[in-house]
C-alpha cells in the first residue's frame, strides 16, 4: 500500500442546487450542452491545482484555451505536496486485488499493518467498503489493471511536452524506483503481479540479495529481493514542480482564484462557478478537486461512491544522500524519497473521511519501519496527513458529466495522481475540443456506478 498520497486541503464544499441543460444544441459555438461541435477557444475553469488540475490547465492553454484555475490553497496545497514523488509507470496493480481477501487478518489485526479502518466511520463507508470488495475478485481486479496500463502506457508522453518549461526539468530525477522484499514469503506472494505487470508492457529486474546491497548499501541487510522498475523516476520537490508550473501558466495568462468552489450550474451554454468572490460564467468546467469532488459533481447529476484514502509522510531533513533512489518497503507499504530537503517517507491507508485528526500509530509505524529499513536516520520531523480521492473499483473518473457536456470530470486517482496528472490533462482537452481520445474512456466513465 506505498503510494503517492495527498491532501487537497479541508475545504466544505457546499452542496447546491443541481441543475441540468436544458437543451441539446449544436449550432452554438465554441460549444453547447448536448453534443459537442468543433471548439477553437473557449473560456474554461479549472477545479483543483493539484497534479491534475494544473496539467489539465497547461493541455489546455497550449491548444489557446483562456483558462482560469480555482483552488482555496493554491498550487500543490493539498494531496500533491505530500506524495512520495514517483512517477510510477508500473502502478498497474490496484489497491483492490485478491490479495486483499488473503491479507485481511493482517489489516485488522497487526500493529505493523500499513491498513487501518476507524471503527467510528465503518457506518458511513460501509456501502463503498462493499463496492471495494466486489471488485477486489481476481477477474475485475485484472480488468482494473488492464485498464490502469492504457493510462500509464502514455504517462510519460503527458509529460514530455510539459517538462520543456523553463524551470521545471530541474525537479525531475531519472533513476529508477526500487521495490524490496524483506522475505521469500512475500516476495513469491508478489510473482502473479509481476508477471500481470510484464504482460501489460512493465519492465522490470528482480534483483538478488547481494545485487540490492550493491545499489543501494545503506539499506539494512534485511531484504531478500528487489524489483527495479525501468523507466520509473522521481521529483525532488512535488509542490516545487507544481508552484514552477503555474507560475509559468500565469505568465502566459492564467487567472488564479484562491477560492472554494461552492456551486456549479451547468446551463444551456454555460456552466456558472460560484465562490466566495461571486459567480463567473465559463464555456466548461474542468473538476479535478480530488477527494473533495464528490458534492460538485452531485450539483452536476452525478453522484459517485468517491471517497478518501488517508495518508501519510514524514521528512527526516539532511539526510538526502543516503539512498539514490525511490525505495519501497512491500511489506510495510511505504515508499523513501531522496527529496531535495531530506528523505521522505511517504505510505499507508487509513480509511476515515476527510477528519483532520492523525492516526499516531501510523506515523510511529513510518518512523519504525523507516528506521528499520535504513539505519542511521536523523530524527523524523513534518509529520503530514493528505486526503487521496478513491473510487472502489480502483480506477479514476475522466469523462463528461451526465448532466451537461460542458463539464468535463477527472479526478479519483488513488495513489497515482502525479503519474497520470499529464495524460489526464490531455485526454481533458481532446473532451473539450470534441476530438476522440486516444484511448478508450468507457473503463473510466462516470456512469459506470450507476
Amino acid at each position: 500500500m506505498a503510494s503517492e498520497s495527498g491532501d487537497f486541503g479541508a475545504p466544505a464544499f457546499i452542496a447546491g442546487p443541481v441543475q441540468y441543460c436544458a437543451t441539446s444544441l449544436t449550432s452554438i459555438v465554441p460549444i453547447a450542452c448536448g453534443k459537442l461541435g468543433t471548439i477553437t477557444m473557449a473560456h474554461i475553469a479549472v477545479i483543483g491545482a493539484g497534479f491534475v488540475g494544473l496539467s489539465t490547465a497547461w493541455h489546455l492553454m497550449r491548444e489557446g484555451h483562456v483558462v482560469t484555475l480555482y483552488d482555496p490553497a493554491g498550487p500543490a496545497g493539498g494531496a500533491s505536496f505530500g506524495n512520495a514523488g514517483t512517477f510510477a509507470t508500473y502502478a498497474c496493480i490496484p489497491v483492490n486485488n485478491p490479495s486483499v481477501f488473503r491479507d485481511i487478518p493482517h489489516f485488522l489485526l497487526d500493529a505493523r499493518s500499513p491498513f487501518r479502518l476507524r471503527l467510528g466511520y465503518l457506518p458511513q463507508l460501509a456501502p463503498w467498503l462493499v463496492r471495494f470488495l466486489l471488485h477486489s475478485t481476481a477477474l475485475r481486479s485484472e480488468q482494473t489493471s488492464r485498464a490502469l496500463a492504457q493510462l500509464l502506457g502514455r504517462a510519460q508522453a503527458g509529460y514530455d511536452a510539459m517538462l520543456q518549461t523553463p524551470g521545471l526539468a530541474q525537479f525531475v530525477r531519472p533513476r529508477e524506483c526500487l521495490y524490496l522484499y524483506s522475505s521469500a514469503k512475500a516476495f513469491a506472494q508478489s510473482q502473479a503481479d509481476l508477471a500481470l505487470r510484464q504482460t501489460l508492457g512493465v519492465k522490470l529486474d528482480v534483483l538478488e540479495r547481494d545485487a540490492v546491497q550493491a545499489l543501494e548499501p545503506n539499506l539494512s541487510p534485511i531484504f531478500e529481493r528487489g524489483v527495479l522498475f525501468r523507466g520509473s523516476w522521481h521529483l525532488s520537490d512535488p509542490a516545487g514542480f507544481l508552484r514552477a508550473l503555474q507560475a509559468s501558466l500565469q505568465q502566459q495568462g492564467l487567472r488564479v482564484v484562491q477560492s472554494v468552489v461552492s456551486t456549479l450550474r451547468p446551463r444551456a451554454h454555460e456552466v456558472e462557478v460560484e465562490c466566495a468572490g461571486g459567480a463567473q460564467a465559463h464555456d466548461h468546467v474542468a473538476l479535478c478537486a480530488g477527494a473533495h469532488s464528490r458534492p460538485l459533481a452531485a450539483q452536476c447529476g452525478d453522484f459517485l461512491p468517491l471517497d478518501t484514502e488517508r495518508g501519510y509522510h514524514l521528512l527526516y531533513p539532511g539526510s538526502s544522500s543516503r539512498i539514490s533512489r525511490p525505495v519501497g518497503w512491500a511489506e510495510r507499504g511505504f515508499y523513501m524519497t531522496p527529496m531535495a530537503r531530506g528523505i521522505r517517507v511517504a505510505g499507508s491507508v487509513e480509511l476515515a473521511g476527510l477528519k483532520p485528526e492523525k492516526h499516531a500509530g501510523l506515523l510511529q509505524l513510518l518512523e519504525h519501519s523507516s528506521q528499520r529499513a535504513l539505519p542511521g536516520l536523523p530524527a523524523a520531523t513534518e509529520p503530514w496527513l493528505g486526503f487521496r480521492p478513491t473510487l472502489p473499483d480502483g480506477l479514476p473518473v475522466i469523462g463528461r458529466s451526465r448532466a451537461c457536456e460542458r463539464v468535463v470530470y477527472a479526478f479519483g486517482h488513488q495513489h497515482i495522481g502525479l503519474t497520470l496528472g499529464g495524460v489526464t490533462g490531455s485526454l481533458v482537452a481532446d473532451l473539450v475540443a470534441g476530438r476522440t481520445p486516444a484511448i478508450n474512456l468507457v473503463p473510466f466513465a462516470p456512469g459506470r456506478f450507476r
